[in-house]
């Protein structure tokens, strides 16, 4: 996972609430074996109506997903998270999000970045009038700012999750940060037991 400390850049307004990650990543998807090409899936039913935002040019430079309330409901499947990282977001803005989808995004790099719902409301209309408005996510300040319409706001963000993105630590390199202690106990273990050694 790549260090995640700032993301400044412009956004698509996803001007609906209650999106599941049935409807993030259809499930005749899920049939992919490796973690890469998701991003061809990403709201594809959607993508089948000519206006749908997705489609729309102004918006095909975009790395920020903002969205209505209660995104990423639904099943637990981590390809939600994968199609949208794959398609080039980097965050996800919206009022909520469903529990499962965020530790989901937080375990892969996808900031998930909770806004009150006026903010939200003002990030959507803002973006859909003007498609070049800037928008910086500040993983370190837990800010989020786009200072051409005059938000400056904090998201939460716990410190362990924060110093995730900002190591670039998903769960393994989490893990061998205590390389050495799972060394040192793997070595005094009886030789009859399982190992982790070749």
């Amino acid at each position: 996972m790549e260090p995640v400390i700032t993301i400044t850049g412009t956004a698509v307004p996803l001007d609906r609430s209650d999106v599941d990650t049935d409807q993030i990543i259809p499930s005749d998807w899920l049939k992919r074996v490796e973690r890469t090409g998701f991003g061809q899936g990403l709201f594809s039913e959607w993508r089948e109506d000519p206006e749908f935002v997705l489609n729309l040019p102004q918006f095909g430079e975009a790395n920020i997903l903002v969205a209505g309330p209660n995104f990423g409901v639904g099943s637990s499947r981590e390809h939600a998270v994968w199609s949208i990282m794959d398609y080039g977001f980097q965050a996800v803005i919206a009022p909520r999000f469903g529990d499962i989808f965020r530790n989901n995004a937080t375990k892969n790099g996808l900031v998930p970045v909770v806004v009150p719902g006026e903010v939200a409301e003002q990030l959507l209309r803002a973006v859909e009038a003007e498609p070049t408005l800037q928008i910086t996510v500040d993983v370190d300040r837990r800010r989020v700012s786009a200072p051409a319409i005059g938000v400056d706001v904090e998201f939460p963000l716990d410190d362990a999750t924060r110093e995730r993105f900002m190591e670039g630590l998903d769960d393994i390199g989490i893990t061998l940060q205590h390389e050495d202690a799972i060394t040192a106990f793997e070595a005094t273990r009886p030789t009859w037991m399982p190992s982790t050694s070749t």
